[in-house]
Parts: structure tokens; C-alpha cells; sequence
């Protein structure tokens, strides 16, 4: 059997170029394409002299017709994903979750390939259902300043379904819920590199609210299993992508001190419209289809991420 060929797009991403790795370990070809809009070209350096390994750099909201000849497997990891970036780039958010999700179906359907959607735990907005099962169908405002990414989430969901029904492409849809790790972007906004950065540079930690919103981490190689496990699963409807182990954002932050080692305080600022008050994912069906739930302790997650940061702040 030849080699396998996949296309990630978004791939110079925090979890695309992970993905990346992974797919090269696996023995995979890989085009990348990205138009570092968020993503970062350090992300992908050390694949410079990887043979397998092809970037294209390209935004998906145009054709993707420069990708030709085989591919087996189309994933979609290409949108602005933290609160910053998409309040930064609103229009550029909505085009990829709509445009570009459909330019990378109409590249699925070409090919005969996978098409795999990286969705958002945001589908499920501040829900009223606590833990989140795939079953529930969110509590979303669709005109706050959130809605640029969380509705062009529900968007892709919507369009991918449609080619599933419709054109008959063989879909996979990951709702991932809070991943953290290496070659996240230490300005990015969201909290795992905010508080880490804040305590080793020995600076305030900034907490929204009262910080008795909950959070649940998954560390990004926990993560790239389940993409992995699910890209290979029959199954079509959406799975949830995350760590079901719950804690506070305050919990979080006096966390983030102990690991670090800093005697930073904590201050607390104005909480964001729209901020969702709990968030966990229900994997019952990830364990059922995938046979997948997360190995890596928080612990050892954050140490090697802290590791990773302080290396660069």
C-alpha cells in the first residue's frame, strides 16, 4: 500500500503543528498550509529538512487548488481560537469558519478524503448543562462579542453535516475543549500562557471575576490522541476532545504559583461579557467510540509546559 498523504490546514497552529508530528510519526505525507494570521513559523522549523513533510502557505478562504493528487485525509485546524486573537481578526474568524471550512470540504469531496473539523467546546456557549455531552445543542448569544468564533464554530459544524448528507463525505467532527502545552503563543490571551507568563516574569496574576468559573485542561498530547483515534473511527457525529477534571480559575492560578515558584499575587479584574461560567467535557462517548481519555496528570502537563515557557519569556 502506498504512503498516506493528509493536508492540515492551520498547520503552523498550536495543535495543527503537533498533529503535524504526529502524522509524520505515523508514517503519513503532510501538506501543511497556513497564513500566519495566529499560527507561527517556528512551530514548524525543525520539519525544515523532513522530507515528508510540504508547506504551502495559503489562507483556505481562497481555492484550495494549488493541493493536488492524492489525499487521504483533510483536517481543519485553521481559525483564530482565543478570545484576543478572534476580537482581533472578527471578519478573517468568520470567513475561515465558513469559506474556508467549505473550500476544505470541497477538497475533501475532491479527493475522495476524510475530512476532519476541529469544532470548540464555545459550541455549547455558557451552558445550561453541566458536565457537556455532544447531545446538548448550547447556550450561545449570537451577537456578543464572543459570537465571531463561537457561531462560526456552530457554523462549520452545520456545513460539515451537509456535506455529510448531502455530497456524502466521510466527516469527523472534534469539539475540543481547553488544550495547553508547547508552542502555545505566550500573548494569546488564553489562561494557561496569561498566568504563566504573568508568575514567571513576577508580575500579577490577572483573574476575571471572582475566579469561581471552572475550567477543565487537557494536555495537547492527550489531545492529538483523540484526533488521532477519531480520524480512524467510523463515526461521523461530533465527540467531545477534553479533560474532564475540573477546577476553578482561582484554583487554577494559586496552582500556576505553586508550580512556578512565585509569590506573585493575585488581582482580580472585570469579568467578559459572555465569560462561560463552567465548562467540562462529558467523554463518555470518546471512551465508547475512541476507546480515548486523557493519560497525561495536570501536573506533569503544567511542568512540562512551564518548562517550555520559561525558555522564552
Amino acid at each position: 500500500m502506498s504512503e498516506k498523504r493528509a493536508v492540515v490546514l492551520g498547520a503552523a497552529g498550536f495543535i495543527g503543528s503537533h498533529l503535524t508530528d504526529r502524522l509524520l510519526a505515523e508514517g503519513w505525507r503532510v501538506t501543511g498550509m497556513d497564513n500566519f494570521i495566529t499560527g507561527t513559523r517556528r512551530n514548524l522549523e525543525h520539519l525544515s529538512r523532513e522530507p515528508r513533510f510540504d508547506f504551502v502557505e495559503g489562507d483556505i478562504c481562497q481555492p484550495l487548488d494549488a493541493i493536488t493528487g492524492r489525499v487521504d485525509a483533510v483536517l481543519d485546524f485553521a481559525s483564530p481560537a482565543s478570545p484576543i486573537d478572534y476580537l482581533k481578526h472578527p471578519f478573517e474568524t468568520l470567513h475561515v469558519g465558513s469559506h474556508g471550512v467549505e473550500n476544505a470540504l470541497r477538497l475533501a469531496k475532491r479527493a475522495g478524503a476524510v475530512f476532519v473539523l476541529s469544532s470548540t467546546s464555545e459550541v455549547y456557549g455558557d451552558p445550561l448543562e453541566h458536565p457537556q455531552r455532544e447531545s446538548y445543542w448550547g447556550n450561545v448569544n449570537p451577537i456578543g462579542p464572543r459570537a465571531v468564533y463561537d457561531e462560526a464554530k456552530r457554523f462549520a459544524e452545520a456545513i460539515t453535516v451537509a456535506y455529510r448528507r448531502y455530497e456524502k463525505v466521510d466527516v469527523r467532527i472534534a469539539r475540543i475543549f481547553n488544550t495547553y502545552g508547547p508552542r502555545m503563543r505566550l500573548d494569546d490571551g488564553r489562561i494557561v500562557p496569561t498566568f504563566v507568563a504573568q508568575a514567571l516574569r513576577g508580575q500579577p496574576i490577572t483573574v476575571f471575576g471572582e475566579g469561581t468559573q471552572t475550567r477543565s485542561f487537557c494536555y495537547v498530547d492527550d489531545n492529538v490522541e483523540g484526533i488521532w483515534r477519531l480520524l480512524h473511527a467510523r463515526f461521523q457525529d461530533p465527540v467531545n476532545i477534553g479533560n474532564p477534571h475540573e477546577m476553578t480559575v482561582l484554583q487554577f492560578a494559586e496552582a500556576v504559583q505553586r508550580f512556578v515558584g512565585s509569590h506573585c499575587p493575585i488581582v482580580h479584574e472585570p469579568l467578559p461579557e459572555d465569560d462561560p461560567r463552567v465548562r467540562r467535557p462529558d467523554i463518555t462517548r470518546a471512551k465508547e467510540v475512541l476507546g480515548w481519555e486523557p493519560r497525561v496528570g495536570f501536573e506533569d502537563g503544567m511542568r512540562r509546559t512551564i518548562a517550555w515557557f520559561r525558555e522564552r519569556v
